[in-house]
């Protein structure tokens, strides 16, 4: 039976959950998530979860921080200057935005504190510092 392997686009419906059982995302009522395997196109634990995998095959996984999205950096946290924000947006603590970087990459960045003079804003990736756990099948590979 042919098994999973670095290279391979593989074909996988997911279901992933917090540890607490708060689902973050799933494929369900959707094609399966299509990726090639081994070229970091996902988190590192689900990557090598898929490794070795039967189509048909299924499974669940726990993945830790290190293999997921990282620990949450201090470092991702920034204060900007409330004046800079346009004047008909209201910043509003949970409100997510885009930010642009001086290369013009662009990134969500989540209002976390809102202050007269600043807005706090956090660009950690909003699964940064969390234990994650998916059930896997890996419906086809090719």
């Amino acid at each position: 039976m042919q098994q999973a392997k670095s290279g391979d686009k593989v074909n996988v419906h997911y279901h992933g959950r917090l540890t607490d059982g708060a689902t973050f995302d799933s494929s369900e009522g959707r094609e399966p998530l299509s990726f090639t395997l081994g070229a970091g196109q996902v988190i590192k634990g689900f990557d090598d979860a898929i490794m070795n995998m039967a189509p048909g095959e299924k499974k669940t996984i726990n993945i830790p921080v290190e293999e997921a999205y990282g620990h949450r950096n201090d470092d991702m946290m920034m204060d900007y200057p409330r004046s800079e924000f346009p004047a008909e947006m209201q910043p509003v603590v949970g409100m997510e935005i885009q930010m642009g970087d001086n290369s013009g990459n662009i990134f969500p960045v989540v209002i976390v504190e809102v202050n007269e003079e600043t807005v706090l804003l956090d660009a950690n990736h909003p699964l940064a510092g969390k234990d994650l756990i998916f059930d896997l099948e890996l419906v086809s590979i090719g």
